[in-house]
């Protein structure tokens, strides 16, 4: 089989879905924010103009939030997530050889599709997605998924190409004059630390990196450097996942939404991270062995007190039993609480993880937090079915509390339009 990849990326993406449902957000400066309302994630092309970088904190911007307009919004995950699945959804309309790279990108093998023009289907491709969705995306075509990536970041960049470049039929002469063009450190998979290594040996482009000695390459980035090489002059060898795999370690944390003082309301917010990350183990059918709680102080305010620590239990079985893992929370939360800070964030970490079926059980298991009824697992599976069917925290734990007032800011949160019958559009 013919190997063709396209690389669909959705332009902006935030941005573009708060425009899916407010039309009059076009063509003007828009920001989305990141948890608790501090920095920006997501910005238009109108606010990138005006030299707005990511990452950029809301209160240095506020001057040219007030004199340019720009529309300031909270992160509204639920929303980007439904949308997302729609626009994979559309791309499996063209092919069944999908990889989900990220919310808002994914590879699509094109080899097995009758085609006469890349160009024309990336268009295409392109058309459907905007027609259906109504968001914007970058189209790059390539026999591999490394120069897939750099026909995406040269259609961003370049508004000729009207969303869509395939180097598919590219002669190979004019491709280097594009990676002449490209940095080493925009390369797919070239971080900074291999950047500076290669740009101590004089490879500063990705045209160098493609004609370096092969073998020097593989010495310095190991195999997988020598992989990308190979994907530069046209070689596929990074084949589609199709399947995510299972993570060895899950993280649960929010900065507050105001400090925390008391040992009540960490536990609360502790209660509820741990039901997120459990709920995220259960999901690929794993168990822990260990959870770490860790808290800190608002190390920006060096007026006040700072603190910061962790702690670690480790259970004698492996368990994805949320009221273990919340019993075993806030024990490590009691070891590690001093009274008299401010508490700004709090968080924990599951890890040592193993694949339920896989689980060696432990004989006389004498671990305090540790529930060994027979049908626990039956009943904590019922829960996230619940809460699948009927929206989060449907049903939820006495510890993980009810007003949660320490929740982070989301003050200009918009509507969840397609998941919240409470919130979808109006027309009036």
């Amino acid at each position: 089989m013919k190997k063709i990849f396209a690389l669909i990326d959705c332009n902006n993406f935030y941005v573009s879905c708060e425009r899916v449902f407010n039309p009059k957000l076009e063509n003007k400066p828009v920001v989305v924010l990141s948890n608790n309302d501090g920095c920006c994630v997501a910005r238009s092309n109108e606010v990138k103009k005006l030299g707005v970088k990511m990452g950029e904190p809301l209160f240095k911007i506020k001057d040219l939030v007030t004199k340019h307009k720009i529309e300031v919004f909270s992160s509204n995950y639920e929303l980007y997530a439904d949308i997302s699945n729609r626009v994979m959804q559309t791309l499996f309309t063209f092919s069944p050889d999908v990889e989900v790279y990220s919310i808002d990108e994914a590879f699509v093998n094109l080899g097995s599709l009758s085609v006469d023009s890349y160009q024309k289907t990336g268009l295409e491709i392109r058309k459907r997605i905007l027609d259906w969705v109504g968001v914007p995306v970058s189209v790059g075509i390539a026999p591999t998924k490394t120069l897939c990536k750099i026909a995406n970041e040269i259609v961003k960049k370049n508004p000729e190409y009207k969303g869509v470049l395939s180097l598919t039929d590219m002669p190979e002469k004019e491709i280097d004059v594009i990676l002449k063009k490209i940095e080493v450190s925009d390369i797919w998979g070239v971080g900074r630390q291999y950047t500076k290594k290669l740009n101590s040996y004089g490879i500063y482009t990705s045209y160098d990196f493609k004609h370096s000695n092969p073998e020097f390459i593989k010495k310095i980035m190991t195999i997988q450097g020598l992989k990308t090489q190979t994907e530069l002059k046209g070689i596929s060898c990074i084949p589609l996942e199709y399947e995510i795999p299972d993570k060895k370690g899950i993280c649960s944390s929010r900065s507050f939404g105001r400090p925390l003082t008391t040992f009540t309301e960490l536990r609360e917010a502790v209660s509820n991270f741990v039901s997120i990350a459990s709920e995220k183990l259960r999901s690929q059918n794993s168990k822990c062995l260990r959870i770490t709680v860790f808290i800190q102080t608002n190390r920006f305010k060096s007026n006040e007190k700072q603190y910061s620590n962790s702690y670690t239990y480790e259970f004698q079985s492996p368990t994805s039993y949320t009221p273990d893992l919340i019993k075993a929370g806030s024990f490590a939360l009691s070891k590690i609480f001093r009274t008299g800070y401010i508490y700004k964030k709090a968080g924990v970490f599951i890890s040592e993880i193993q694949n339920e079926n896989q689980v060696q059980e432990v004989l006389f298991n004498m671990d305090i937090f540790q529930y060994t009824g027979p049908k626990k697992d039956f009943l904590i599976r019922e829960i996230d079915f619940l809460n699948g069917k009927f929206g989060n925290n449907t049903v939820t734990f006495g510890s993980n509390g009810f007003k949660k007032s320490w929740k982070p800011k989301s003050e200009k949160r918009s509507d969840r339009y397609t998941t919240c019958f409470a919130e979808i559009l109006k027309i009036t």
